[in-house]
């Protein structure tokens, strides 16, 4: 019995203890004490009601009462459909709140709606108070003398908070304003017009309206740099002329290929001719054979024949040997 009576007791107040635990834990009574306190009406039910849909109740109730002293109408329900829907209560509020200082017009729905889309709402808001400056990437253009220009320009652009649901970002800006950079100096007779005025350069891309479409709207281009790079039209001219050099040259060795093909078939050609004379030449005994038997001619013949084939082939053996020399004629001297 004695050990019954101490344990009762200690159970007791150990069941106590945890239920306090489990009702402050659904129940925040320091967030709905600090929103008292605050002048922010807050149900304790509310509180309990934001435990159960697995909201934490401090990431509403701090950004409603910071919204309330600023002066701004939110509810707790547009706060916690906005956490609901995976957005960043705490960022929209203070983007409202730079909003209403700044006299931006900015309305809950549009800021979270910003904020949903995957921007930085509170950036946007700061950037229309406080424009921000984009370097563009050196952009390499070439006018129409063949001189390379290679061009650095800073935008200043603001962010037009009507556009930034549905409006294209930085990289589309730059790009703009690269082209717009490349359209002006290639339009420039000479690289030194450029050079002398490289503000033409940014009054012209300026005029072209190229924030048109984007979430930004854009003050001024300022020209930072431009280096001349190198002689495009010569390196062009340069390269046209060795390509045309490489196609004569293949040409040539083309003609030179098929001089040397026809030369080769001429020479075959002779070969095959001088074979049919010695083809002929061997049927010239056989033909005088036929023509001693048939009878066609005489011996007497004959031997006249080879006396003139002998004869022609002696004034041929002469002539072939040339004139006897003088020196050849001279009659020996005596030997002393």
């Amino acid at each position: 019995m004695g050990i019954f009576s101490v344990i009762g007791p200690l159970f007791l107040v150990l069941l106590v203890v945890v239920g306090i635990a489990i009702f402050l834990h659904f129940v925040p009574l320091g967030l709905w004490i600090s929103a008292i306190a605050a002048g922010v009406r807050v149900g304790i039910f509310t509180l309990v009601g934001m435990r159960l849909r697995r909201v934490p109740p401090a990431n509403i109730v701090l950004p409603l009462i910071k919204a309330n002293k600023a002066g701004l109408e939110v509810t707790v329900n547009q706060l916690e459909a906005h956490y609901l829907a995976g957005g960043n209560v705490d960022r929209v509020v203070d983007a409202l709140i730079a909003a209403h200082r700044a006299e931006i017009p900015l309305p809950f729905a549009r800021a979270a709606a910003i904020d949903l889309a995957g921007r930085n709402v509170l950036e946007a808001v700061q950037m229309s108070v406080n424009p921000k400056v984009i370097e563009t990437p050196v952009v390499a253009a070439v006018a129409k003398n063949g001189i390379e220009l290679k061009v650095k320009a800073r935008v200043t652009v603001r962010a037009n908070i009507d556009r930034l649901v549905g409006g294209a970002g930085e990289a589309t800006v730059l790009a703009r304003v690269g082209e717009g950079i490349i359209t002006t100096v290639g339009s420039s007779n000479d690289h030194k017009d450029v050079l002398a005025n490289p503000d033409h350069i940014s009054k012209t891309v300026l005029s072209k309206g190229l924030d048109a479409g984007t979430a930004f709207e854009i003050l001024s281009i300022d020209i930072a740099d431009v280096d001349v790079g190198r002689n495009i039209g010569a390196e062009l001219m340069t390269d046209q002329a060795e390509a045309e050099k490489r196609i004569a040259q293949a040409k040539a060795e083309e003609r030179r290929a098929m001089a040397v093909a026809q030369e080769q078939e001429m020479k075959a050609y002779t070969q095959e001719m001088q074979a049919k004379v010695v083809e002929a030449q061997a049927e010239v005994p056989h033909a005088l054979s036929v023509a001693l038997t048939e009878g066609r001619i005489g011996v007497m013949d004959y031997y006249n024949m080879n006396n003139i084939m002998a004869d022609t082939q002696m004034r041929e053996t002469i002539s072939k040997a040339g004139p006897a020399t003088p020196s050849s004629n001279r009659p020996e001297e005596p030997r002393k």
